[in-house]
């Protein structure tokens, strides 16, 4: 990945995509709460932590660097845009992938419990 994505990702704020990511899992028939509950498993962040970081048109950037990221996430595999998720080498690009892959599972059917990595 070039150094020029990285960036604009960094700078792209979370509440920017957060609309893709609810239209996506309710297109197949998940919720909100689902999707909160992932993030938060990957985060750290509540529902309200959540509303405040959106309402603040957080970027990626420090919406991950104020993140706990859970210690299984290195557990989250495979491709998002045609690229595997373990190789990305930017540790923000990553984050981001990783959360992306989660949100991909969720609208998938995968269950809650194996989206959360134990």
């Amino acid at each position: 990945m070039n150094t020029n994505q990285d960036e604009r990702i960094a700078k792209m704020s979370f509440a920017s995509v957060y609309p893709h990511y609810v239209a996506k899992v309710e297109k197949k028939g998940r919720t909100v709460a689902e999707l909160h509950a992932v993030i938060q498993w990957l985060t750290g962040y509540n529902s309200d932590k959540l509303q405040t970081l959106i309402a603040a048109k957080t970027s990626f950037a420090d919406f991950f660097q104020e993140a706990t990221l859970h210690p299984n996430a290195s557990l989250i595999t495979g491709l998002v845009c045609g690229i595997r998720v373990e190789n990305i080498e930017n540790p923000l690009t990553q984050q981001v992938r990783y959360l992306d892959k989660l949100v991909d599972e969720l609208a998938k059917g995968k269950s809650l419990e194996k989206i959360m990595r134990k």
